[in-house]
């Protein structure tokens, strides 16, 4: 301690001894190395920020930067986008959800919670009404995983008290979907029910869907059994190929290897939409409904003939009571006719179909696999690729003839090859992040640089200047020293030290009591400083002529 303060004394002393101008200049370059310490130390271990939160509008961003300030976190403005600390983002982000930060975009029912003002018209109220109803179906759009944001029109025509006259509600919703998504069919469908059902009379058929690249993904008037356009053909054949060949390497790869098979498939589609009525009758399939039997006889009696004289004679002999005998027996008179009429109704068995065909129906199907060689271990321990045997083929052959529904009435075919595929290089997995890249190594670095600059400014800039000043003061002390000496040998008094006691003086004072080291003391500080001797001899002469 008490070196430490000798120290700082003699610094004190060379400052004092030095020029006015290199006073200046020393306190000039020592602040300088100051501040360029400092500067470096805070730049090196400043924090590294972040974004916060991409894609804020002005309110927004107004609101978070608000909130940030009240928990005190720090943030920065960089071209409209707020940034915070890398180590506080997750806390700033925990923070700004507790306080609803930041809402969905666009605006939703707050709108109608602002002040209307008075004398506001009802036009403008149903604008404000209108404008809430898109954003909040915007909002629950944007909820989506696939969908960045959202903005939703409506257009609501005013209804009109004539049913004739009244006009269906429609809707358009743009989505912007995040880089490498895609909404299929089922999602698509989500978001037109989603709208339909959020309008009172707004109909399904009534909601178009375009993404950002200005694509139709809804499906056009008509329903998906029209199929109509060439591109949503393509598109549903693509799908059915892509379907069977799913099935053939779902099959396939457990045995094989998902890397041993390879397969497509050609399907042929028929969109061709028939419509037929087709009535049908069954005889073999007859039920008796009614029958009607109508029988008719008529049999001849008595005389016939014309009347007169010749009818009225008795009748021959052998012949009783009109009945003539014929051979001895006798024979009546023969009936005159006979008739018989049945009708029957009979229920036939009657098929009336009426017949729509869908278009897309298939008429071919082409399957083509093509099976990599097996690999196996020899008897000198190295592995060979070995082809397959026949009946390994036709297993295969006959499973995925079963897979895709094979149907020999169709046409189709299949076609099971056995090839050696080129060997897939497998890829290195990926380098594990070296440790100079870790976040925490970064900030650490640069702490240490901090700390390495700072003590190479210490090293090399002050303590050398502070150790020349500490140098001259001490030189300057044992000057004063050998003055002060030299006075008390003398006899005079020494301006200064009237105050202080002989006794006081430091050790080379009391040492130096012989007078030839005395002499040789006062020589060697002529020989250092003649200046400083003259000016102090000056001093003594003019001390004695003014007692004098």
């Amino acid at each position: 301690m008490a070196n430490s303060i000798v120290t700082v004394s003699n610094q004190v002393r060379g400052f004092a001894r030095m020029p006015l101008e290199r006073q200046i200049g020393l306190i000039v370059a020592l602040v300088a190395a100051i501040t360029l310490v400092a500067s470096i130390f805070l730049w090196l271990t400043r924090p590294s920020y972040t974004a916060l939160y991409p894609n804020l509008n002005e309110q927004e961003t107004a609101q978070v930067a608000d909130a940030l300030a009240r928990n005190g976190v720090g943030y920065r403005l960089e071209g409209g986008t707020v940034k915070v600390p890398a180590r506080q983002m997750h806390e700033a982000r925990l923070k700004l959800a507790t306080e609803g930060l930041p809402r969905a975009s666009g605006f939703g029912f707050e709108l109608l919670e602002q002040d209307q003002g008075l004398g506001t018209s009802r036009l403008i109220e149903d604008a404000r009404y209108h404008r809430a109803i898109e954003g909040e179906l915007a909002r629950s759009i944007a909820t989506l995983n696939s969908v960045e944001s959202a903005r939703v029109h409506l257009a609501l025509p005013r209804q009109s008290v004539f049913v004739r006259d009244r006009a269906k509600p429609s809707a358009s919703v743009l989505v912007n979907l995040f880089a490498g998504r895609s909404l299929d069919d089922n999602r698509v469908a989500g978001i037109v029910h989603l709208v339909a059902s959020s309008v009172p009379e707004l109909d399904p058929e009534n909601v178009t869907v375009v993404d950002q690249r200005g694509r139709l993904l809804t499906a056009p008037s008509g329903g998906a059994d029209n199929l109509g356009g060439n591109g949503h053909q393509l598109d549903f054949t693509r799908r059915v190929e892509e379907s069977y060949v799913r099935r053939i390497m779902d099959i396939l790869s457990p045995i094989m290897g998902s890397d041993a098979v390879r397969a497509q498939v050609a399907a042929d589609l028929d969109f061709s939409a028939i419509e037929r009525t087709v009535e049908a009758y069954d005889p073999e399939f007859s039920v008796l409904r009614s029958e009607q039997i109508s029988e008719d006889e008529s049999r001849g009696g008595g005389n016939m003939g014309i009347p007169g004289a010749l009818t009225n004679q008795p009748p021959e002999a052998g012949v009783a009571d009109g009945n003539e005998v014929v051979n001895g027996n006798p024979v009546g008179n023969m009936p005159g006719s006979n008739s018989r009429r049945t009708v029957r109704n009979y229920e036939v068995d009657r098929t009336i179909s009426h017949i729509r065909e869908a278009p897309g129906s298939l008429r071919r199907l082409s399957v083509a696999v093509v099976v990599d060689h097996r690999q196996e271990t020899n008897a000198q321990g190295q592995i060979e690729r070995v082809a397959l045997s026949e009946e390994e083929l036709e297993r295969i052959n006959t499973l995925v003839r079963e897979a895709v529904g094979f149907d020999a009435r169709r046409g189709d075919s299949v076609n099971v090859v056995n090839a050696s595929f080129r060997p897939t290089d497998v890829p290195e997995p990926l380098p594990e992040p070296p440790l100079w890249e870790e976040p925490w190594v970064m900030d650490m670095a640069k702490t240490i640089l901090a700390v390495i600059m700072v003590l190479v400014l210490a090293l090399t800039v002050v303590r050398p200047l502070l150790r020349n000043l500490a140098e001259k003061g001490a030189a300057a002390h044992r000057e004063e020293q050998r003055f002060q000496q030299l006075a008390l040998e003398a006899g005079e008094a020494v301006p200064g030290l009237e105050h202080q006691s002989q006794g006081a003086l430091p050790g080379p004072a009391r040492k130096n009591t012989n007078y030839e080291a005395n002499l040789e003391s006062a020589r060697g500080l002529v020989r250092e400083d003649p200046k400083r001797v003259a000016q102090m001899m000056k001093t003594w002469i003019a001390t004695d002529g003014s007692a004098g």
